[in-house]
Protein backbone atom coordinates (compact mmCIF):
# COMPACT_ATOMS: atom_id res chain seq x y z
CA UNK A 1 0.00 0.00 0.00
CA UNK A 2 0.93 3.39 -0.15
CA UNK A 3 3.24 4.78 2.27
CA UNK A 4 3.15 8.57 0.26
CA UNK A 5 3.00 12.43 1.85
CA UNK A 6 0.14 15.02 -0.01
CA UNK A 7 2.21 17.89 -1.05
CA UNK A 8 0.07 21.17 -1.03
CA UNK A 9 0.65 23.64 -3.40
CA UNK A 10 -1.88 26.40 -3.05
CA UNK A 11 -1.61 29.78 -1.56
CA UNK A 12 -1.67 30.64 1.94
CA UNK A 13 -3.76 30.85 3.58
CA UNK A 14 -5.74 27.97 1.69
CA UNK A 15 -2.50 25.80 1.93
CA UNK A 16 -2.72 25.48 5.79
CA UNK A 17 -6.38 24.73 5.44
CA UNK A 18 -6.22 21.78 2.85
CA UNK A 19 -3.34 20.41 5.35
CA UNK A 20 -5.52 20.66 7.98
CA UNK A 21 -8.78 18.95 6.82
CA UNK A 22 -6.36 16.42 4.89
CA UNK A 23 -4.58 15.51 8.25
CA UNK A 24 -8.02 15.21 9.68
CA UNK A 25 -9.16 12.38 7.49
CA UNK A 26 -5.53 10.99 8.45
CA UNK A 27 -3.64 12.04 5.84
CA UNK A 28 0.10 13.01 6.10
CA UNK A 29 0.07 16.35 4.55
CA UNK A 30 2.27 19.57 4.07
CA UNK A 31 1.94 22.28 2.29
CA UNK A 32 4.78 24.34 -0.06
CA UNK A 33 2.85 27.62 -1.71
CA UNK A 34 4.07 27.85 -5.05
CA UNK A 35 2.47 31.32 -5.12
CA UNK A 36 1.40 34.74 -2.35
CA UNK A 37 -2.06 36.33 -2.63
CA UNK A 38 -1.66 40.21 -2.95
CA UNK A 39 -4.85 42.60 -3.44
CA UNK A 40 -4.44 44.70 -6.48
CA UNK A 41 -5.75 48.19 -6.31
CA UNK A 42 -9.00 48.24 -7.82
CA UNK A 43 -12.47 50.69 -8.54
CA UNK A 44 -15.77 49.54 -7.29
CA UNK A 45 -18.63 49.81 -10.35
CA UNK A 46 -22.12 51.51 -9.30
CA UNK A 47 -23.37 48.19 -6.98
CA UNK A 48 -27.13 49.43 -8.98
CA UNK A 49 -25.61 48.40 -12.08
CA UNK A 50 -25.76 44.27 -11.31
CA UNK A 51 -27.98 41.75 -10.29
CA UNK A 52 -25.51 40.01 -8.31
CA UNK A 53 -22.02 39.19 -6.96
CA UNK A 54 -20.11 36.08 -8.89
CA UNK A 55 -16.69 34.76 -6.33
CA UNK A 56 -14.95 32.18 -7.90
CA UNK A 57 -12.27 32.25 -4.66
CA UNK A 58 -12.64 33.18 -1.49
CA UNK A 59 -9.62 35.12 -2.46
CA UNK A 60 -11.55 38.08 -3.57
CA UNK A 61 -13.29 38.55 -0.30
CA UNK A 62 -9.91 38.24 1.75
CA UNK A 63 -8.06 41.06 -0.88
CA UNK A 64 -11.30 43.04 -2.00
CA UNK A 65 -10.71 45.57 0.89
CA UNK A 66 -13.19 47.89 2.15
CA UNK A 67 -14.67 48.72 -1.06
CA UNK A 68 -16.45 45.61 -0.49
CA UNK A 69 -18.71 46.91 2.05
CA UNK A 70 -20.44 48.99 -1.13
CA UNK A 71 -21.43 45.74 -2.80
CA UNK A 72 -23.00 44.20 0.02
CA UNK A 73 -26.67 44.79 -1.16
CA UNK A 74 -25.78 42.26 -4.09
CA UNK A 75 -26.37 38.67 -3.49
CA UNK A 76 -23.37 36.11 -4.05
CA UNK A 77 -22.78 33.49 -6.86
CA UNK A 78 -20.64 31.44 -5.47
CA UNK A 79 -18.32 28.58 -6.46
CA UNK A 80 -16.95 26.31 -3.64
CA UNK A 81 -18.82 26.32 -0.42
CA UNK A 82 -15.73 27.66 1.19
CA UNK A 83 -15.75 30.88 -1.12
CA UNK A 84 -19.81 31.22 0.10
CA UNK A 85 -18.86 31.20 3.83
CA UNK A 86 -16.25 33.35 3.60
CA UNK A 87 -18.81 35.36 1.73
CA UNK A 88 -21.28 35.16 4.50
CA UNK A 89 -18.64 35.77 6.67
CA UNK A 90 -18.34 39.31 4.86
CA UNK A 91 -21.73 39.79 5.35
CA UNK A 92 -23.46 39.21 1.95
CA UNK A 93 -26.41 37.13 1.34
CA UNK A 94 -25.40 33.57 -0.63
CA UNK A 95 -28.14 33.35 -3.61
CA UNK A 96 -26.51 30.10 -4.99
CA UNK A 97 -23.16 28.17 -4.74
CA UNK A 98 -22.12 25.70 -7.13
CA UNK A 99 -19.83 22.65 -6.58
CA UNK A 100 -18.27 22.00 -10.53
CA UNK A 101 -16.50 24.96 -11.73
CA UNK A 102 -17.93 28.50 -12.90
CA UNK A 103 -19.67 27.33 -15.92
CA UNK A 104 -22.13 24.46 -14.76
CA UNK A 105 -23.20 27.83 -12.02
CA UNK A 106 -23.64 29.40 -14.52
CA UNK A 107 -25.56 26.68 -15.90
CA UNK A 108 -28.03 26.41 -13.44
CA UNK A 109 -29.33 30.11 -12.45
CA UNK A 110 -31.35 32.37 -13.70
CA UNK A 111 -31.05 34.08 -17.63
CA UNK A 112 -30.30 37.76 -17.63
CA UNK A 113 -28.44 38.33 -14.64
CA UNK A 114 -25.58 41.43 -14.78
CA UNK A 115 -22.82 39.62 -12.44
CA UNK A 116 -19.99 41.69 -10.87
CA UNK A 117 -17.08 38.87 -11.10
CA UNK A 118 -14.50 40.27 -8.45
CA UNK A 119 -11.41 38.09 -9.35
CA UNK A 120 -8.22 37.05 -9.87
CA UNK A 121 -5.75 38.45 -12.52
CA UNK A 122 -5.23 35.19 -13.83
CA UNK A 123 -8.50 33.68 -15.06
CA UNK A 124 -10.28 31.47 -17.25
CA UNK A 125 -13.11 33.40 -18.39
CA UNK A 126 -16.56 31.28 -18.12
CA UNK A 127 -18.32 30.10 -21.14
CA UNK A 128 -20.83 32.82 -23.00
CA UNK A 129 -23.90 32.36 -21.68
CA UNK A 130 -27.59 34.11 -21.03
CA UNK A 131 -25.70 36.43 -17.96
CA UNK A 132 -23.69 39.08 -18.46
CA UNK A 133 -20.39 39.20 -16.57
CA UNK A 134 -18.29 42.24 -15.99
CA UNK A 135 -15.02 40.68 -14.69
CA UNK A 136 -12.92 43.11 -12.12
CA UNK A 137 -9.82 41.63 -11.21
CA UNK A 138 -9.25 42.58 -7.13
CA UNK A 139 -6.20 40.35 -6.59
CA UNK A 140 -3.03 38.85 -8.14
CA UNK A 141 -1.06 35.69 -7.77
CA UNK A 142 3.26 36.36 -7.45
CA UNK A 143 5.42 32.73 -7.62
CA UNK A 144 7.49 32.34 -5.05
CA UNK A 145 11.18 32.43 -6.51
CA UNK A 146 12.54 29.22 -4.89
CA UNK A 147 10.00 27.20 -2.80
CA UNK A 148 11.25 24.20 -1.40
CA UNK A 149 10.17 21.20 -3.02
CA UNK A 150 12.75 18.47 -1.96
CA UNK A 151 10.09 16.30 -0.15
CA UNK A 152 8.43 16.37 -3.80
CA UNK A 153 9.85 13.14 -5.01
CA UNK A 154 7.45 10.05 -4.40
CA UNK A 155 4.71 12.33 -2.93
CA UNK A 156 1.29 12.96 -4.33
CA UNK A 157 0.72 16.51 -5.42
CA UNK A 158 -2.49 18.38 -5.52
CA UNK A 159 -2.64 20.68 -8.32
CA UNK A 160 -5.70 23.74 -7.62
CA UNK A 161 -5.16 25.39 -10.82
CA UNK A 162 -3.77 25.27 -14.25
CA UNK A 163 -1.27 27.83 -13.11
CA UNK A 164 -0.15 25.68 -10.02
CA UNK A 165 0.15 22.88 -12.61
CA UNK A 166 2.43 24.90 -15.05
CA UNK A 167 4.93 26.28 -12.48
CA UNK A 168 5.01 22.75 -10.83
CA UNK A 169 6.17 21.45 -14.25
CA UNK A 170 8.67 24.43 -14.61
CA UNK A 171 10.14 23.53 -11.05
CA UNK A 172 10.45 19.87 -10.86
CA UNK A 173 12.33 17.89 -13.76
CA UNK A 174 12.64 14.57 -12.03
CA UNK A 175 8.61 13.79 -12.06
CA UNK A 176 8.44 9.78 -12.53
CA UNK A 177 7.71 9.20 -8.73
CA UNK A 178 5.39 11.77 -8.02
CA UNK A 179 1.49 11.17 -8.72
CA UNK A 180 -0.25 14.55 -9.59
CA UNK A 181 -3.64 15.19 -8.24
CA UNK A 182 -5.52 17.95 -10.28
CA UNK A 183 -8.48 19.62 -9.68
CA UNK A 184 -10.10 19.91 -13.26
CA UNK A 185 -8.71 18.64 -16.94
CA UNK A 186 -7.29 22.27 -16.96
CA UNK A 187 -4.60 21.80 -14.36
CA UNK A 188 -4.15 18.39 -15.25
CA UNK A 189 -3.41 19.61 -18.64
CA UNK A 190 -1.11 22.57 -17.44
CA UNK A 191 0.86 19.68 -15.07
CA UNK A 192 1.94 18.15 -18.42
CA UNK A 193 2.81 14.83 -18.60
CA UNK A 194 6.06 12.50 -17.05
CA UNK A 195 4.01 12.07 -13.98
CA UNK A 196 3.93 8.57 -12.38
CA UNK A 197 0.18 9.50 -12.78
CA UNK A 198 -2.31 11.77 -12.95
CA UNK A 199 -5.23 11.64 -11.84
CA UNK A 200 -8.54 14.66 -12.14
CA UNK A 201 -11.27 15.35 -9.30
CA UNK A 202 -14.74 14.32 -10.24
CA UNK A 203 -15.70 18.14 -9.27
CA UNK A 204 -14.08 21.22 -8.62
CA UNK A 205 -13.53 21.69 -4.86
CA UNK A 206 -10.72 21.14 -1.80
CA UNK A 207 -13.54 18.43 -0.54
CA UNK A 208 -13.28 15.93 -3.64
CA UNK A 209 -9.77 16.99 -4.70
CA UNK A 210 -9.18 15.57 -0.96
CA UNK A 211 -11.16 12.81 -1.38
CA UNK A 212 -9.15 11.71 -5.07
CA UNK A 213 -5.64 12.32 -2.76
CA UNK A 214 -7.47 9.80 -0.14
CA UNK A 215 -8.23 7.11 -2.70
CA UNK A 216 -4.51 7.65 -4.24
CA UNK A 217 -2.99 7.61 -0.94
CA UNK A 218 -4.65 4.30 0.33
CA UNK A 219 -4.40 2.16 -3.43
CA UNK A 220 -1.41 0.14 -4.47
CA UNK A 221 1.54 2.20 -6.22
CA UNK A 222 1.04 2.08 -9.81
CA UNK A 223 3.32 0.26 -11.72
Amino acid sequence: MSSRRLLILRPEPGASATVERARAIGIDAFAVPLFTIEPVDWESPEASAFDGLLLTSANAVRCAGEQLGALRGLRVYAVGERTAEAARDAGFDIAATGDAGVDRLLGSIESDLRLLHLCGAERREPVPGRQEVTAVTVYDASAIEAPDLSAAPGSIALIHSPRAGRRFAELVRDRNSILVGAISEAAAEAAGDGWKMVAISDRQTDEDLLALAARLCNKPDPK
